[in-house]
């Protein structure tokens, strides 16, 4: 008799938890969109002049498994989207002191971006894999790919101009990953 009560505490239990997991997932994926969403409006705040600059324009060459994405389980999509907003963050933080660009904007753009991999690693990638497989290693040469180009281009403002429609290119991408947080 105590052992059919005890089975019913820990279906509730597991239930309960169950609940609280993917509520906490799908907080995290409309959290996940208005920071995107934010970080798109920073990015277009910040002015460039892309008529003046097609003769700069570069192909990065990103990773096509991640433009056409193969059903990714929610720690993989999680990996892909740190990736990326790391990426992104430590070109901007990294570049900034030789851009035109407001710094007003790009500290609130680089507090977003943190926040962002913050609530990752704290809901899901709570213990990152060690294993870098070869999808992170391809957006890693993308990544060092538009730094390499910046520093080619001694960081004129069509180069800033080019990597900026890049970069916003690429938040769209960020939120189909996300899609894959709802198991």
């Amino acid at each position: 008799m105590a052992s059919r009560y005890i089975l019913q505490i820990a279906l509730l239990l597991s239930f309960t938890t169950s609940l609280s997991l993917s509520y906490d997932l799908l907080q995290l994926q409309q959290q996940q969109r208005s920071s995107n969403s934010a970080c798109l409006k920073l990015l277009r705040q910040v002015k460039g002049k892309p008529e003046h600059c097609q003769q700069d324009r570069m192909d990065f060459k990103f990773p096509e498994e991640i433009k056409q994405p193969r059903p990714f389980q929610k720690e993989m999509a999680a990996l892909v989207i740190q990736e990326m907003l790391q990426n992104i963050f430590v070109i901007i933080r990294k570049e900034f002191a030789t851009t035109v660009w407001n710094k007003t904007i790009v500290d609130d753009l680089l507090d977003k971006l943190h926040q962002q991999m913050d609530r990752l690693k704290s809901t899901i990638l709570q213990e990152r894999p060690e294993d870098t497989n070869m999808t992170t290693l391809r957006l890693k040469s993308y990544y060092w790919r538009i730094s390499r180009y910046l520093t080619a281009r001694e960081n004129s403002i069509c180069a800033w101009t080019v990597v900026q429609a890049e970069l916003i290119s690429k938040f769209p991408i960020i939120n189909s990953l996300t899609d894959y947080f709802q198991d």
